[in-house]
């Protein structure tokens, strides 16, 4: 008797808990939001662009004198005028989403007006001589971005930045001397060691990216290319560019 009264005080207790209990679950199972994996900035290849607007200045250029005397003696002469000229180049990098990238480019540079002049003393052979260049730059080049919002490193998130850089490589230079009436100085080149350092400012747009900054570019040597005693050099010339430049991601 106790038996059959426990079982049916059991089972009236689960026909009215049973509703309450059903209350309490959901009636369709829970959506669990799973967030997408963050990779972090991703690289990306690019094409750029760039033109400026440069100096060029060297202390002191370097040419025989005396030939008729005997053995030619080498003469130095303090150049006494800056040459102005431009600068257009191309080139192909890739940027790691660090802050830091790497290209190489070649750059045509132009540039007229470093200048030498020698005195009376130099009789028939005084007057004015201003070098006109012509040079084609090919460097690699590493630099370093980095955000204006204070970003550790530069990506792909946009806006503002600056950066700095580092190049070497080579300058296949040409060189033509205008001299005063009656002298002439055989054009011709050289090929030369050249470094160049990089500091500016941009803009991130996404695929195109803009930036305009400085680079000095430093050419080991630059000369005529004639044979002694025609030879004509100039050493440690510097290039001061101011550059704009347009890059293009791929993706």
């Amino acid at each position: 008797m106790r038996k059959l009264i426990a079982a049916i005080m059991v089972a009236g207790a689960a026909v009215i808990a049973g509703p309450a209990l059903a209350a309490d679950f959901p009636e369709y199972p829970p959506i669990i939001e799973i967030p997408d994996v963050d990779y972090g900035v991703q690289g990306s290849f690019y094409l750029r662009g760039s033109a400026a607007a440069n100096v060029l200045w060297s202390k002191e250029a370097y040419a025989f004198e005396c030939v008729v005397c005997g053995p030619p003696v080498v003469t130095t002469f303090p150049f006494v005028a800056m040459g102005y000229g431009y600068s257009v180049g191309a080139g192909f990098g890739y940027e790691t989403g660090t802050g830091l990238r790497f290209d190489a480019t070649i750059d045509y540079v132009g540039n007229e007006g470093l200048k030498v002049t020698k005195d009376a003393s130099y009789g028939v052979r005084a007057g004015d001589y201003t070098v006109k260049l012509r040079s084609t730059l090919a460097m690699a080049n590493a630099y370093y971005d980095f955000s204006f919002g204070g970003d550790y490193g530069y990506g792909a998130a946009g806006g503002a930045f600056g950066y700095v850089g580092v190049g070497a490589g080579a300058a296949f230079s040409h060189v033509d001397i205008a001299s005063p009436a009656g002298v002439v100085v055989p054009s011709g080149g050289n090929t030369s060691f050249a470094a160049a350092a990089m500091a500016g400012v941009g803009y991130d747009f996404g695929a195109v990216v803009a930036d305009i900054g400085y680079r000095g570019v430093y050419i080991a040597s630059l000369t005529n290319g004639a044979a002694e005693p025609d030879t004509v050099w100039s050493d440690n010339n510097w290039l001061h560019e101011v550059r704009g430049t347009l890059r293009y991601r791929f993706n």
